[in-house]
């Protein structure tokens, strides 16, 4: 007598939350807090969206200093295993600078048609100093520390990055000698990617506390003074990411930029919450890789730009803020002036380090142009809101100039990048030590 086997009922699919709706959510309840915390007066609800807030960020930052170090030591030394390294290094640089120059010039023309400076009502005297300065003396005199400590102390990303960039050189020179500090330095970063992949994870709670504390400290009324500012500021960013980016893709890169967003869209969006270019850094190469960047090459690239390529806060914010602050202590800017802005969003953007704000590239390029630095304290109160979508646009250039590099060089997996329509943070993570599937080389 024969036993038929029952029929298995098919294994129901597990529903999974995707990170973007997680972001998206965390939006909404952000703003719906906030707004209750400020309108109905619910002081512990304030303080508690502070506290997250300030705790998502802080946990981001925990990791900045070890992070930038590994990355750049790896990173630079990862380039022996690429072919032609120092051209893709000065093709990379190249690159970062064209980028900059084409975001300022949109930053400066956006300021000149809206004049954001006139019928705000501010004055000279709403300034104050801010306590962060920046000059050109004190950004080359920085770069080099007087020690190897304080710039992990005082998270001086510069000077860690120039540590790092002098380590990663001299184990070039050093060749096998310097393979055990290598494998040290790889795995300590690996362990830093792991630990700072469960705080990513966490970025829609976090969202929750910053977009609350933006609201239930700031409200409508303080945007509104600043409406012509903020409006010109997000609208100079959307015309670079959706703008200038997809024809850089399109028209040099050759590939399709909708792919782009796709796959980029995770770390732009995590971005967007966190204001931190460092702290989206292992996410930024994750996407870059899976957008078939050779994965030698995105291991300089990314990190590289993630301390030095800053197209919203470096170009498009400073000639915005440029034009604001000139406007309010009616200062007449020549074109001398405009020119000088350029040369400091391409030069001095390493000033502003990857961290949240851009106070120090502020008033480097005030400082430049002869303008009172108390226009700073003009905008820092309204700094957290622009400062979002000015790191989303970031990240964006971080991520997408390896991906014309590399497609103009002719190492860019098309298939892989065709394919890179989801997002990581919905998959298995490499870092968690579970399978995935890793990107094409």
């Amino acid at each position: 007598m024969s036993v038929s086997a029952t029929p298995q009922a098919p294994a129901k699919a597990s529903f999974t939350f995707p990170f973007w709706a997680q972001i998206v959510t965390g939006l909404v309840l952000g703003v719906l807090f906030g707004w209750l915390a400020r309108t109905q007066d619910v002081s512990w609800l304030a303080t508690t969206l502070e506290k997250v807030g300030d705790l998502f960020v802080q946990l981001l930052k925990l990791a900045v200093a070890p992070l930038v170090f590994f990355a750049i030591l790896v990173s630079v030394t990862n380039l022996r295993k690429v072919n032609n390294a120092a051209r893709l290094a000065s093709r990379t640089l190249l690159w970062f600078m064209i980028t900059s120059l084409i975001a300022v010039g949109i930053g400066l023309a956006i300021g000149l048609l809206t004049n954001p400076g006139a019928g705000t009502g501010l004055t000279s005297q709403d300034g104050k100093l801010p306590k962060r300065t920046g000059s050109w003396l004190d950004f080359l005199t920085g770069i080099v520390p007087t020690d190897i400590v304080t710039p992990f102390t005082e998270l001086n990303v510069l000077q860690i990055v120039f540590l790092a960039a002098v380590a990663g050189i001299a184990a070039l020179q050093l060749g096998d000698k310097a393979q055990p500090v290598l494998t040290l330095a790889e795995s300590v970063l690996q362990l830093l990617q792991k630990a700072l992949w469960w705080v990513i994870r966490l970025a829609p709670i976090g969202t929750v506390g910053l977009i609350g504390t933006a609201i239930a400290s700031y409200g409508w009324d303080l945007i509104g003074k600043y409406a012509t500012f903020t409006a010109d500021v997000y609208i100079g960013s959307a015309l670079v990411m959706f703008g200038v980016y997809p024809l850089l893709l399109a028209l040099v890169a050759k590939v399709n930029p909708v792919q782009f967003y796709k796959g980029a869209w995770p770390a732009i969006q995590l971005a967007f919450v966190s204001r931190s270019s460092v702290g989206t850094m292992p996410l930024t190469q994750k996407v870059t890789e899976r957008l078939g960047v050779p994965k030698e090459y995105t291991s300089f690239a990314v990190p590289f730009g993630a301390t030095t390529k800053m197209d919203g806060c470096a170009a498009i914010y400073p000639a915005l803020a440029a034009i604001f602050i000139a406007q309010i202590f009616d200062v007449q800017l020549t074109i001398t002036d405009y020119l000088l802005i350029a040369f400091v969003s391409v030069v001095g953007s390493a000033a502003t380090a990857g961290l949240t704000g851009a106070t120090v590239m502020l008033t480097l390029t005030l400082s430049t142009l002869g303008l009172p630095l108390e226009g700073v304290g003009l905008l820092m109160a309204i700094d957290p809101i622009l400062d979002m979508v000015r790191t989303a646009t970031n990240v964006a250039g971080q991520a997408l100039v390896p991906v014309v590099v590399a497609a103009r060089e002719g190492i860019l997996d098309k298939e892989a990048y065709a394919g890179a329509s989801s997002s990581p943070l919905d998959e298995p993570s490499p870092l968690d030590g579970r399978a995935a599937v890793a990107p094409a080389a």
